[in-house]
């Protein structure tokens, strides 16, 4: 069933979402050290280290393409960036194995980036057939295909209509399964052809009818929501009082997790009421910003909030 990876070109070419909105609210100490959780291209970990030269950046990612990317693109600030190949979970981990107790910032931007979607060999997006792969990592773990296989129709409806919000999900899980019992499940084509069956061509408020099924599968595969959550409890751990938090997310499940811990006021102070978005400026430029949400917040002792809420520019 798994068509063959195609071979992905070398550049990670990807436009940094907030980068300016981020790198303010980071405020970062003279020689302080910077954790970006997901590297991508490395835009991110540029902008900290043009705009605190002073600074360091460990810098963390799945992708072998994103990482060999990042990895050219920093070479010029040698030292002063490290790039570990991890999961975003495992960042806690790969920290103590470096003898680093605490540090001073922390970025996550969620979700796929544009390098990821755009590629057909990667299958995260329906625009062009693919292979049924959906992957960050796309050496290890079990892909769409396999997940579509090893799931029953019903743990398959499960999974669209939870992670996907997908109300269809029943009938979207039964064409799915109808399609892979045919043998007619190859592609990302075929898989949107069979989602489309079950809700018919239309679109719902701009959205493709494939969007949420896909989205489902993706988070599925990866473990994302898992991840986050993981991320977010050590980030609690990790960051020194006084330390900022910046958590960029793209859909609702995403930024509800990031904002139900902030709302923790033992051990997080917010810095805005509202997530902060894209400037019409940037959705212009890039439309994939219009749909991001960036969460920022300061790691605070507990029992310390005398303070009143730090408030930064917000929508």
């Amino acid at each position: 069933m798994n068509m063959p990876s195609v071979v992905e070109p070398p550049d990670f070419r990807h436009l940094t979402v907030l980068r300016d909105e981020t790198i303010s609210g980071l405020a970062l100490r003279r020689g302080g050290v910077c954790l970006d959780l997901t590297l991508g291209g490395g835009g991110h970990t540029e902008a900290v280290l043009e705009a605190y030269p002073a600074a360091r950046v460990i810098g963390f990612d799945r992708d072998p393409t994103a990482i060999a990317a990042a990895t050219e693109r920093l070479a010029t600030y040698g030292e002063r960036v490290s790039i570990v190949k991890a999961r975003f979970s495992e960042f806690e981990a790969e920290l103590m194995r470096r003898g680093i107790d605490q540090v001073d910032a922390l970025i996550a931007d969620l979700g796929v980036s544009s390098p990821q979607l755009d590629v057909p060999g990667r299958g995260m997006s329906f625009r062009a057939a693919g292979p049924l792969d959906m992957r960050m990592d796309p050496t290890a773990g079990e892909t769409a295909a396999d997940l579509i296989v090893r799931l029953t129709q019903d743990e398959l409806a499960d999974v669209i209509y939870h992670l996907g919000e997908e109300r269809r999900s029943r009938r979207v899980a039964r064409c799915i399964k109808q399609a892979l019992d045919a043998g007619e499940l190859e592609t990302t084509t075929d898989l949107r052809r069979a989602i489309v069956r079950a809700v018919g061509p239309s679109r719902v408020g701009g959205i493709d009818p494939a969007t949420r099924t896909f989205q489902a599968l993706r988070l599925a595969v990866n473990r994302e929501l898992e991840e986050l959550g993981t991320a977010l409890s050590a980030a609690a751990r990790v960051l020194r009082p006084g330390g900022v938090a910046a958590f960029i997310s793209f859909h609702s499940l995403e930024d509800r997790l990031v904002k139900r811990a902030f709302l923790d006021r033992a051990l997080w102070q917010r810095m805005s009421k509202k997530p902060i978005v894209a400037s019409p400026e940037e959705q212009a430029e890039n439309p994939r910003s219009r749909s991001a949400k960036l969460r920022l917040a300061r790691r605070t002792p507990e029992g310390d909030w005398d303070e009143p809420l730090v408030e930064i520019e917000s929508e």
